[in-house]
């Protein structure tokens, strides 16, 4: 993080080595040119669309990873910032001008060679359609100011400094815009297109999509990396956790996604046919709580609710210390994360005491949990236990991600409260504190609604200073006011289990992206 924490403001240069890929990623074409068989990988979360720009979770990370490519990647743990699509790029002295040079040679599925053109229109297809990651790109980025200096060469220039800009162009992702606009109806820049066919140049072609299946896609050979170890791969919607057990260990599945009650993972360990990988995350458990809504827009009423919630009995018996408690709003191996933050404990004599400092009457209040990820379910259940146990009556509500994410975005429908987890989407501590917490983040990353003057003053002072020694002291900051708002409930940090069958290999766990990208992989 180095050249892009500390040298915003002087030239950066990240090229790619002459016997390699990309800097740091071997070219794996001649070792597994050939190669083949089939991966089917069970899901969680359902895929309602195939729209890269539609989507900014890692509930369905995967098509994007796989069937786009992006300026940079994040790759391995802990993450690095790889050149991708870019082969190079430099920043202005004021870190407001971002200039990236293309690799040269790169096309689409259909044979379209991508340029920076397609750049362009792909930045300005995110703002214009207002999905997935804008709210992460609409305060740096106004619509036409992102230019093609020639068919290689794109210039970003950027409304303000940002420390996080080139750590953020992995969710960049590249669409061929001819085809895009080939298809355009009524102006909707392609979207019902591509939410169900192929517009990438990534390492695999979308074949076939079904919501209430998944998706199936086929090798791209001509990838500017070379082909992937695996012919085919088959993501497919699996709600139910134990359906996805059992799947793994019958072996209709080859992999599925890590986030499941502990003892599922224990009885997946213990199976011989399998391999249950370990690696250190940066995935932060929490509950947002919807701070403009009463009884929540009371911090005493926060208070209570952090209070109420059981995070020994969560961390030691229901995850069995597999788990690691989080007490703020950036994980503990993060830079930045403020190391003697107390938080909250489980202490309903704490809690009656700020209940009864609640000036707005009470009401039922609703916890909501995800289907296909049982451990929101769970802890929402916890804390109705112990909002019960003060008198607080509530009422729990499981709804798919799909779902969970569009209410999350509306004021008006966002739960009171919800379980959910923070995911890397770059590995910055503003992946947390900013996205979570900034006003600018309404509709988008924060779905808690908090808003905080001073915060949002620290937090854009972060993004203007190049320096990570003088960032860290403005996030640390950021944490502690947070905590002492109640802004949310903060629970733990996560640790990655991915179980695969023995024959897959190569895995490469990265937490931006959970180890979903499928180009690593062989399979016997």
């Amino acid at each position: 993080m180095s050249s892009l924490s500390a040298g915003v403001r002087r030239r950066t240069l990240l090229a790619a080595g002459a016997a390699v890929g990309v800097a740091g990623l071997p070219r794996i074409a001649e070792a597994q040119r050939g190669g083949g068989g089939r991966i089917v990988f069970a899901n969680g979360s359902a895929y309602d669309t195939m729209d890269p720009h539609a989507t900014f979770d890692v509930g369905r990370v995967a098509y994007r990873l796989n069937c786009y490519d992006g300026l940079m990647r994040w790759v391995d743990n802990p993450p690095k910032l790889e050149p991708w699509l870019a082969e190079s790029y430099t920043t202005s002295e004021d870190g407001k001008t971002y200039t990236f040079t293309l690799r040269q040679g790169v096309t689409f599925h259909d044979g379209a060679p991508l340029t920076a053109e397609d750049v362009v229109y792909s930045m300005e297809r995110i703002l214009a359609v207002k999905k997935g990651a804008f709210p992460l790109f609409a305060p740096l980025v106004a619509p036409g100011s992102t230019k093609a200096l020639d068919r290689h060469t794109v210039q970003f220039n950027l409304t303000t400094p940002s420390a996080i800009f080139a750590a953020t162009t992995h969710d960049i992702y590249v669409v061929n815009s001819a085809l895009l606009k080939r298809n355009e109806r009524d102006g909707d820049w392609g979207q019902a297109f591509i939410a169900r066919n192929d517009a990438g140049s990534g390492s695999y072609i979308i074949r076939r999509f079904d919501p209430a299946r998944g998706f199936l896609a086929q090798r791209f050979d001509n990838h500017f990396l070379g082909p992937a170890g695996i012919a085919e791969i088959d993501f497919r919607y699996v709600a139910e956790v134990n359906s996805r057990v059992l799947g793994l260990i019958r072996g209709d599945f080859q992999g599925t996604d890590p986030y499941m009650p502990q003892d599922q993972i224990v009885r997946l360990q213990a199976d011989g046919n399998l391999n249950v990988l370990e690696a250190e995350s940066t995935r932060l458990f929490y509950a947002c709580i919807h701070n403009q809504r009463a009884p929540m827009n009371d911090v005493n009423f926060r208070k209570t609710l952090c209070h109420a919630f059981d995070y020994d009995g969560w961390i030691n018996n229901i995850l069995g210390g597999s788990v690691v408690r989080n007490t703020g709003v950036v994980p503990n191996p993060m830079w930045g994360a403020p190391k003697d933050l107390a938080g909250y404990t489980y202490d309903l004599d704490k809690a009656k005491w700020h209940l009864a400092r609640v000036q707005a009457p009470m009401r039922e209040i609703v916890v909501a949990g995800m289907i296909g990820y049982e451990q929101s379910i769970q802890a929402a259940s916890l804390l109705q236990n112990g909002l019960t146990r003060i008198g607080i009556q509530s009422r729990l509500l499981n709804e798919p991600w799909p779902v969970v994410s569009n209410k999350m975005r509306d004021p008006e429908q966002m739960y009171d409260l919800l379980f959910l987890w923070r995911s890397t989407y770059y590995a910055d501590p503003h992946n947390w504190a900013g996205e979570l917490l900034h006003t600018e983040r309404h509709r988008g990353g924060n779905a808690s609604y908090y808003s905080n003057p001073e915060v949002d003053r620290l937090l854009a002072e972060a993004l203007a200073t190049p320096e990570q020694a003088k960032r860290a002291p403005l996030y640390e900051r950021v944490a502690r006011i947070s905590s002492e708002d109640a802004a949310a409930i903060f629970i733990h940090n996560t640790k990655w289990y991915g179980p695969f069958r023995k024959n897959v290999s190569g895995v490469r766990f990265c937490p931006i992206g959970d180890g979903q990208e499928m180009r690593w992989l062989s399979i016997a």
